[in-house]
């Protein structure tokens, strides 16, 4: 099987990482080398605490780099990152040889119910400065592979959409039943 690089986007709160997760699961159980690369747990490690343009940019570059070397050892690679900006989606996608961009649809007011966090409360009041969906912007995709809608599906029915395109695609072989 060749590896591939999924890459979830969309604003803060909107279901990428949930979703992710899942197909993780699933994908695991059909015993496939899988990771999941996610914002928070990346940032943890790599110690970036930039979330100007400029340090979104380099943090999503690095993550792309991560991404085309697993992929490259036939590992499905699932990166959960809000990716505001088309041109770090693009640069992830010109680099990893089999790429798949999910957009992970929802509007911002159901972002911020769903935010346990209270990142966009500290942003809405000014406490927080160049917040993705508040002060700072989201490119919305223009050509993704895929839309899942969270605030019309279930968890169960976007993560069906991607393992769906994922077979669609060849990753994952049409015998195997889940």
């Amino acid at each position: 099987m060749n590896g591939v690089t999924v890459w979830f986007t969309g604003l803060p709160c909107c279901g990428k990482t949930t979703i992710a997760k899942e197909v993780k699961k699933q994908l695991e159980n059909l015993n496939m080398d899988v990771e999941l690369l996610d914002g928070d747990t990346v940032r943890e490690y790599i110690k970036n605490k930039d979330f100007s343009k400029e340090g979104r940019n380099k943090h999503l570059r690095y993550i792309a780099l991560m991404a085309k070397l697993l992929s490259q050892r036939n590992v499905v690679v699932l990166c959960s990152f809000v990716s505001p900006y088309r041109e770090n989606r693009d640069f992830a996608r010109s680099i990893c040889n089999n790429f798949i961009e999910v957009y992970v649809k929802s509007p911002l007011d159901v972002c911020i119910e769903r935010d346990v966090k209270g990142m966009y409360k500290k942003a809405l009041k000014g406490e927080i400065k160049g917040f993705t969906g508040v002060d700072d912007p989201y490119e919305e995709p223009e050509n993704p592979e895929l839309v899942v809608e969270t605030d019309k599906e279930t968890v169960e029915e976007s993560v069906s959409k991607v393992v769906d395109k994922l077979k669609e695609f060849g990753y994952i072989n049409e015998q195997v039943q889940l």
